[in-house]
């Protein structure tokens, strides 16, 4: 917990992108990428039941009715 509101100086940031080419290193790897694509199919998919709610919408959260 102690490194999650750690900074670098902006010097140092500066001169690690002219020594590598100008580019960013890739921090993010498969399972990363993987996990943040599932929070954001599962985040989207509860912004719009909220919104449906929200409109006074039946929701798919249920039986469906009228069959």
């Amino acid at each position: 917990m102690s490194g999650l509101f750690r900074v670098k100086p902006l010097d140092r940031l500066i001169s690690e992108t002219e020594g590598a080419g100008g580019r960013l290193r890739r921090t993010l790897g498969p399972v990363q990428l993987t996990f943040l694509g599932i929070g954001a199919i599962v985040g989207a998919g509860i912004f719009s039941t909220v919104g449906t709610a929200a409109a006074g919408g039946q929701t798919t959260w249920g039986p469906v009715r009228g069959w």
